[in-house]
Formats: structure tokens, C-alpha cells, sequence
């Protein structure tokens, strides 16, 4: 009988060109972990996986399937966001590792505290403080939106 790979419902594949390198800074710099031996190296690809707290993963590859870094394409397609227990300790440590902070950590209308940096590959990433948020019924909505 084998051992089963727990896996969450969704998991993102984020296109890395330099996926060893990426791992590394993700752990550093945000605190993931790289699934222990996940990593796999073929003849001009690279793939691993990295856990994100206790139930997160996300798929790191050097692309194929219509997907490329932002570098290639000249912008990020996409964020991700990853839930913290202390966003403003988190955003220290993260620009200590060179994330170029885009809004650094403030108070939402919904409730949450978070912040967004780019990585070192210019993925955009928002950070959020985990139990923060409020039901929607609780939200300060900004004087321009209206609920439809």
C-alpha cells in the first residue's frame, strides 16, 4: 500500500524561469517549503512543488502549456494570495529577501490587513492577515462601490 499525496482542491501553477532559485527565495522570503522531494529535472524544464502553510500548494514550472514568466511576457497575468498569521512581520522579512513591496501592509475596507510585493521573477503577490475579515454584511465599503 502506498503513501497518498495530499493535495488541495486548487493549486496554482506559477512559471518560474529559474524554478531551483525561485524555491529557495519562496522559502526565505515567504516561508513555503518546498515538498520534500518534488523536484524534477528534465531536458530544458523544471518542476517542484511548494507547500504553503498547512493546507496550501503551489505548482512551480519553467512553463510549456501556453504559459510563460512575466519576464517573457512583459507583465504578471496574475497574483496570488497567501494568508499569514502576521502580515507586517511578513513584510519585513519579505523585502529583507528583495520582494519589491507595490502597497505595503494596511487596513482594508473588508476587515483584512495586507499588502502586495512582486517576487523576484515579478510575480505580483498579495499577503493577508489570516482571521481578519469581516462577514460581508460588516464591510466599509469605499464611497465608490455599491453592492449589485
Amino acid at each position: 500500500m502506498s503513501d497518498l499525496w495530499k493535495s488541495p482542491i486548487v493549486v496554482p501553477a506559477v512559471v518560474y524561469k529559474d524554478v531551483p532559485r525561485a524555491a529557495k527565495w519562496l522559502e526565505d522570503a515567504f516561508g513555503f517549503q518546498e515538498r520534500k522531494g518534488s523536484r524534477l529535472v528534465g531536458e530544458g524544464w523544471t518542476l517542484t512543488w511548494i507547500e504553503v502553510g498547512e493546507s496550501g500548494l503551489i505548482h512551480l514550472t519553467t512553463g510549456g502549456h501556453g504559459l510563460t514568466p512575466p519576464e517573457q511576457s512583459g507583465y504578471a497575468s496574475q497574483s496570488l494570495k497567501v494568508y499569514v498569521p502576521d502580515v507586517d512581520k511578513h513584510f519585513e522579512n519579505a523585502k529583507a529577501h528583495g520582494a519589491e513591496p507595490i502597497m505595503p501592509p494596511q487596513d482594508m475596507f473588508w476587515g483584512g490587513r495586507i499588502y502586495r510585493a512582486k517576487d523576484i521573477e515579478g510575480h505580483v503577490w498579495e499577503i493577508s492577515q489570516i482571521d481578519k475579515e469581516l462577514s460581508v454584511e460588516q464591510w466599509n465599503l469605499p464611497g465608490n462601490a455599491t453592492r449589485s
